[in-house]
């Protein structure tokens, strides 16, 4: 399931380690969102993210998912920071660190991935994108994205090619 695993623990369950990498996209001052509705069980708004593979950098990967659940086209403009949470999976428990980036786009063009549950997409202020993302720890990391947004757009380099 996850290619870069790593089991810990001992006994009946293990622990498997997981790294993912995403970004927060943002055009004209909106971010893109992703809904997700997994065989008609509510999952919720969220931003794209997705594992990183054998040999591949954490950069590239937040690029490549973001192509790949959501059709955009971004680009790195810095690092947001890491979430890090657990969930569980039939005889395993999860433990996942997800590294987050600030993307820029260069259109509203998305497209969700339905291969992967996605069932819509689009770009939102950020009151709406706040309020519509389910997980509280994109919550965070939207706000410490969109922060580092204002300060770039201040100081007239968000969108310039030497961010």
């Amino acid at each position: 399931m996850f290619t870069n695993e790593r089991r810990r623990g001992t006994g009946g369950s293990a622990m498997i380690e997981a790294t993912s990498c995403g970004g927060v996209v943002i055009f004209r001052g909106k971010i893109l969102l992703l809904y997700k509705n997994l065989k008609n069980k509510y999952d919720g708004w969220m931003f794209p993210k997705g594992t990183v593979e054998p040999g591949e950098d954490y950069e590239d990967t937040a690029i490549r998912e973001v192509k790949e659940e959501s059709g955009a086209d971004a680009r790195i403009v810095s690092y947001v920071g890491r979430s890090t949470y657990t969930f569980s999976i039939p005889q395993d428990v999860v433990d996942k660190e997800v590294h987050w980036y600030l993307m820029i786009s260069d259109s509203y063009y998305s497209k969700p991935q339905k291969e992967e549950y996605f069932c819509d997409s689009g770009y939102y202020k950020y009151n709406e994108a706040y309020h519509l993302l389910k997980y509280p720890n994109e919550r965070q990391i939207l706000e410490k994205a969109y922060a580092q947004y204002l300060e770039l757009k201040k100081r007239n380099m968000w969108g310039t090619h030497n961010m």
